[in-house]
């Protein structure tokens, strides 16, 4: 199948295979990540998030089309590949992105907007796997975590759509966002082409009764699926 979207070459460009040249390569990166709305009108969206078989050794990257309107589950796609990187705090992409690409590739057609499991800009170096996929691959994405990388943040209401400021180093980066009534807050923030102020008002229109969004709440069920032929 003809992958819904281009990236030029590896998505590590010239990387040498270091730790310190892969946090060089993000600094880089991060300077191309785009903070603007520039997200066609929504039809489809797409969630992504991986999992790991055989004590680590294999990939599992899972990727989930859904209606925009409906949240209906269009296509799924789910590939396993050899890990080719140990876990690096910080460098989660260059461990998980080739698996996810291949995912995304794998289905019928390019979403209008893809959720990750994991971090956009509330990064380090503000570049996390949702803001590198958006680089990359030139699709506009938002990072949904289930917990803190970096940056602190006032105290939030225990209702649903409550939310406050991730800040770090003076910096918003993020949302922390309450999706249900008294469940533990997302840590949402823009990967590429969506605002910091978009982003969690996207997340919110896919929360239905679970706490995380339906696409990459779809996503982790398949990327955990442990059943044989899968």
């Amino acid at each position: 199948m003809v992958a819904p979207y281009h990236v030029n070459g590896s998505p590590f460009g010239d990387w040498d295979g270091t730790p310190a040249g892969a946090r060089l390569l993000q600094r880089e990166l991060a300077k191309q990540v785009s903070l603007i709305d520039d997200f066609p009108p929504l039809r489809t969206i797409a969630g992504v998030d991986v999992g790991f078989e055989e004590g680590g050794a294999v990939t599992r990257a899972a990727a989930v089309l859904l209606d925009a309107e409906t949240l209906q589950p269009i296509a799924e796609h789910l590939v396993r590949v050899p890990t080719s990187m140990p876990y690096i705090p910080g460098l989660l992409s260059f461990r998980e992105l080739p698996a996810v690409l291949q995912a995304l590739s794998g289905l019928p057609h390019a979403p209008d907007l893809v959720f990750c499991d994991g971090q956009g800009i509330a990064h380090p170096r503000r570049l996390g796997i949702a803001a590198h996929l958006g680089v990359v691959s030139g699709l506009p994405t938002i990072g949904v975590a289930k917990k803190i990388l970096v940056g602190t943040h006032e105290e939030l209401g225990t209702s649903r759509g409550d939310q406050v400021d991730l800040v770090y180093q003076g910096e918003v980066l993020g949302t922390v966002l309450r999706s249900k009534d008294g469940v533990r807050p997302l840590i949402v923030s823009p990967g590429h082409r969506v605002s910091l102020a978009s982003a969690p008002l996207l997340v919110m229109t896919c929360v239905t009764r679970y706490r995380l969004p339906e696409p990459t709440r779809l996503a982790d069920r398949l990327a955990s699926r442990r059943a044989a032929g899968r």
